[in-house]
């Protein structure tokens, strides 16, 4: 805040949205993963297509808010890696999907729930590497392996039902 190009009012601009559509993703991604969604194809595309606008604006937002992150640079650039990881996954499951490649696009739509949910984990992970550390340190370790942790969590749960039921 103390950055003679931060103004407060442009970045609540950028910030509320962001909150707002990444609340909306993590409450859609865990219906989405259901039996009920399945069956019901039109809700789960209609749910789907809601979830990836969410987060294409929501890539958008990200870059100015990353300017001024708690941390300064190093956090900006770990929250713009998660930026790029979200965006990446995100985009692979929505082609998939217009594809009609169903298996691929499970498989990348899971690993796109796994970044959304980051924003979860990272703050879960950041408290108690903050007390021990700097905010310069923790928060882009805190970014790291969260992205780390949810995407490994993701596919071993993958692998392993590849496994089992092959």
């Amino acid at each position: 805040m103390e950055d003679e190009h931060f103004h407060l009012t442009v970045w609540e601009a950028f910030f509320y949205p962001h909150i707002i559509l990444g609340t909306i993703a993590l409450a859609i991604s865990p219906f989405q993963l259901t039996k009920v969604s399945r069956k019901k194809p039109k809700l789960h595309r209609n749910l789907g297509k809601i979830y990836g606008f969410t987060i294409f604006i929501n890539v958008l937002l990200v870059p100015y808010i990353s300017l001024f992150s708690t941390g300064g640079q190093s956090t900006m650039i770990a929250f713009l890696v998660l930026n790029t990881f979200w965006l990446g996954t995100t985009a692979m499951g929505v082609l998939r999907g217009f594809q009609k490649k169903i298996p691929s696009h499970k498989n990348w739509i899971l690993r796109s729930y796994a970044i959304t949910w980051v924003f979860v984990s990272f703050r879960i992970i950041v408290i108690p590497l903050s007390v021990f550390l700097d905010a310069s340190i923790s928060f882009p370790i805190a970014v790291y392996l969260s992205i780390a942790l949810n995407l490994i969590f993701v596919e071993s749960k993958r692998i392993k039902k590849t496994v089992f039921v092959s």
